[in-house]
Protein backbone atom coordinates (compact mmCIF):
# COMPACT_ATOMS: atom_id res chain seq x y z
CA UNK A 1 0.00 0.00 0.00
CA UNK A 2 3.23 2.32 0.77
CA UNK A 3 4.22 2.03 -2.45
CA UNK A 4 1.06 2.05 -4.78
CA UNK A 5 -0.25 5.96 -5.73
CA UNK A 6 -3.13 6.81 -5.50
CA UNK A 7 -3.34 7.01 -9.47
CA UNK A 8 -2.86 3.11 -9.71
CA UNK A 9 -5.53 2.85 -7.01
CA UNK A 10 -7.82 5.00 -8.85
CA UNK A 11 -6.99 3.21 -12.38
CA UNK A 12 -7.44 -0.05 -10.93
CA UNK A 13 -10.85 1.08 -9.46
CA UNK A 14 -12.01 2.33 -12.56
CA UNK A 15 -12.50 5.81 -10.97
CA UNK A 16 -10.63 9.51 -11.25
CA UNK A 17 -8.59 10.71 -8.43
CA UNK A 18 -11.35 13.47 -7.94
CA UNK A 19 -13.78 10.47 -7.30
CA UNK A 20 -11.27 9.21 -4.93
CA UNK A 21 -11.13 12.26 -3.15
CA UNK A 22 -14.68 13.04 -2.59
CA UNK A 23 -14.64 9.70 -0.22
CA UNK A 24 -11.02 9.46 1.26
CA UNK A 25 -8.38 11.98 2.51
CA UNK A 26 -5.64 9.46 2.59
CA UNK A 27 -4.67 6.18 1.13
CA UNK A 28 -4.57 4.38 4.64
CA UNK A 29 -8.29 5.63 5.12
CA UNK A 30 -9.28 2.72 2.33
CA UNK A 31 -8.06 0.35 4.90
CA UNK A 32 -9.86 1.54 7.47
CA UNK A 33 -12.66 1.88 5.46
CA UNK A 34 -12.40 -2.30 4.29
CA UNK A 35 -11.45 -2.84 7.61
CA UNK A 36 -15.21 -1.30 9.47
CA UNK A 37 -16.58 -3.40 6.61
CA UNK A 38 -14.79 -6.80 7.74
CA UNK A 39 -16.01 -6.03 11.46
CA UNK A 40 -19.62 -5.20 10.25
CA UNK A 41 -19.84 -8.76 8.35
CA UNK A 42 -18.58 -10.46 11.46
CA UNK A 43 -20.90 -8.36 13.58
CA UNK A 44 -23.45 -10.02 11.38
CA UNK A 45 -22.08 -13.55 11.09
CA UNK A 46 -22.28 -13.36 15.25
CA UNK A 47 -25.68 -12.38 15.43
CA UNK A 48 -26.65 -15.17 13.73
CA UNK A 49 -23.80 -17.81 15.06
CA UNK A 50 -26.22 -20.85 15.96
CA UNK A 51 -26.01 -20.99 19.98
CA UNK A 52 -26.24 -19.01 23.07
CA UNK A 53 -25.24 -15.64 23.85
CA UNK A 54 -21.85 -17.17 25.50
CA UNK A 55 -20.90 -18.55 22.02
CA UNK A 56 -22.09 -15.93 20.04
CA UNK A 57 -19.59 -13.68 21.76
CA UNK A 58 -16.94 -16.41 21.74
CA UNK A 59 -17.68 -16.44 18.70
CA UNK A 60 -17.13 -12.92 18.06
CA UNK A 61 -14.44 -11.90 20.08
CA UNK A 62 -12.19 -15.20 18.94
CA UNK A 63 -12.82 -13.86 15.21
CA UNK A 64 -12.23 -10.37 16.15
CA UNK A 65 -8.84 -11.29 17.49
CA UNK A 66 -8.00 -13.35 14.75
CA UNK A 67 -8.82 -10.66 12.00
CA UNK A 68 -6.89 -7.96 13.71
CA UNK A 69 -4.14 -10.16 13.73
CA UNK A 70 -4.34 -11.06 9.98
CA UNK A 71 -4.87 -7.51 9.17
CA UNK A 72 -1.44 -6.52 10.30
CA UNK A 73 0.55 -5.64 13.25
CA UNK A 74 0.30 -1.90 11.73
CA UNK A 75 -2.42 -1.67 11.58
CA UNK A 76 -3.40 -2.33 14.61
CA UNK A 77 -0.67 -0.10 16.11
CA UNK A 78 -2.82 2.57 13.94
CA UNK A 79 -6.40 1.71 15.40
CA UNK A 80 -4.59 1.78 18.91
CA UNK A 81 -2.83 5.20 18.75
CA UNK A 82 -6.02 6.80 16.73
CA UNK A 83 -8.26 5.39 19.35
CA UNK A 84 -5.95 6.58 22.23
CA UNK A 85 -5.71 9.91 20.15
CA UNK A 86 -9.05 10.59 17.99
CA UNK A 87 -7.74 14.52 16.70
CA UNK A 88 -5.36 11.87 14.99
CA UNK A 89 -7.63 10.50 13.31
CA UNK A 90 -11.61 10.54 13.78
CA UNK A 91 -12.01 6.73 12.12
CA UNK A 92 -10.10 5.34 15.24
CA UNK A 93 -12.58 6.80 17.61
CA UNK A 94 -15.09 5.28 15.32
CA UNK A 95 -13.60 1.92 15.13
CA UNK A 96 -13.70 2.00 18.94
CA UNK A 97 -17.25 3.07 18.65
CA UNK A 98 -18.39 0.65 16.15
CA UNK A 99 -16.57 -2.33 18.17
CA UNK A 100 -18.77 -1.45 21.17
CA UNK A 101 -21.64 -1.20 19.23
CA UNK A 102 -21.60 -4.27 18.06
CA UNK A 103 -21.34 -5.81 21.33
CA UNK A 104 -23.60 -4.26 22.55
CA UNK A 105 -26.02 -5.15 19.44
CA UNK A 106 -25.42 -8.63 20.39
CA UNK A 107 -26.26 -8.45 24.08
CA UNK A 108 -29.63 -6.24 22.96
CA UNK A 109 -30.06 -9.05 21.00
CA UNK A 110 -29.69 -11.63 23.75
CA UNK A 111 -31.96 -9.35 26.24
CA UNK A 112 -35.12 -9.18 23.14
CA UNK A 113 -34.90 -13.11 23.05
CA UNK A 114 -34.93 -13.94 26.78
CA UNK A 115 -31.19 -15.15 27.19
CA UNK A 116 -30.65 -12.62 29.21
CA UNK A 117 -32.53 -10.33 32.29
CA UNK A 118 -34.24 -7.74 31.62
CA UNK A 119 -31.84 -5.74 33.74
CA UNK A 120 -28.43 -6.54 32.21
CA UNK A 121 -26.29 -3.50 31.95
CA UNK A 122 -25.86 -3.96 28.71
CA UNK A 123 -23.69 -0.65 27.94
CA UNK A 124 -21.34 -1.85 30.56
CA UNK A 125 -21.19 -4.91 29.71
CA UNK A 126 -20.55 -4.12 25.67
CA UNK A 127 -17.50 -1.18 26.79
CA UNK A 128 -15.84 -3.71 29.25
CA UNK A 129 -15.76 -6.56 27.00
CA UNK A 130 -14.36 -4.17 24.65
CA UNK A 131 -12.05 -2.81 27.03
CA UNK A 132 -10.92 -6.19 27.32
CA UNK A 133 -10.18 -6.97 23.87
CA UNK A 134 -8.71 -3.60 23.59
CA UNK A 135 -6.47 -4.40 26.57
CA UNK A 136 -5.48 -7.72 24.71
CA UNK A 137 -4.70 -6.00 21.18
CA UNK A 138 -2.72 -3.42 22.78
CA UNK A 139 -0.60 -6.06 24.83
CA UNK A 140 -0.51 -8.04 21.26
CA UNK A 141 0.54 -4.80 19.73
CA UNK A 142 3.26 -3.70 22.49
CA UNK A 143 4.92 -6.85 21.96
CA UNK A 144 5.36 -6.74 18.23
CA UNK A 145 2.84 -9.69 17.61
CA UNK A 146 5.15 -11.88 19.35
CA UNK A 147 2.36 -13.97 20.59
CA UNK A 148 -1.55 -15.04 19.04
CA UNK A 149 -3.53 -12.68 19.48
CA UNK A 150 -6.94 -14.74 18.77
CA UNK A 151 -5.17 -17.50 20.36
CA UNK A 152 -4.84 -15.47 23.83
CA UNK A 153 -8.31 -14.01 23.23
CA UNK A 154 -9.69 -18.01 22.50
CA UNK A 155 -7.88 -18.46 26.24
CA UNK A 156 -9.71 -15.40 27.78
CA UNK A 157 -13.27 -16.75 27.04
CA UNK A 158 -12.66 -20.65 27.73
CA UNK A 159 -11.20 -19.16 31.15
CA UNK A 160 -13.07 -16.22 32.41
CA UNK A 161 -15.93 -15.12 29.58
CA UNK A 162 -18.43 -17.25 30.90
CA UNK A 163 -18.50 -16.55 34.68
CA UNK A 164 -18.42 -12.92 33.35
CA UNK A 165 -21.66 -13.81 31.88
CA UNK A 166 -23.23 -15.87 33.96
CA UNK A 167 -24.89 -13.59 36.84
CA UNK A 168 -26.83 -12.43 33.43
CA UNK A 169 -27.99 -15.06 32.18
CA UNK A 170 -31.84 -15.80 32.79
CA UNK A 171 -32.25 -19.12 34.39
Amino acid sequence: MINTSIGEITKACGVSNGTFYTYFKRKKDIVFALGNYMYQELYEQAMEYEGGITERLVFYMTRFAEYTEKSSLKLCQEWVRNAVDPDISPEGKNKLCADITAIKGLLVSAVQNGELKNDTSVELLAETLTDILYGQMLCWDISGGAYSFGERTGKFCENFLRSIITPYLKK
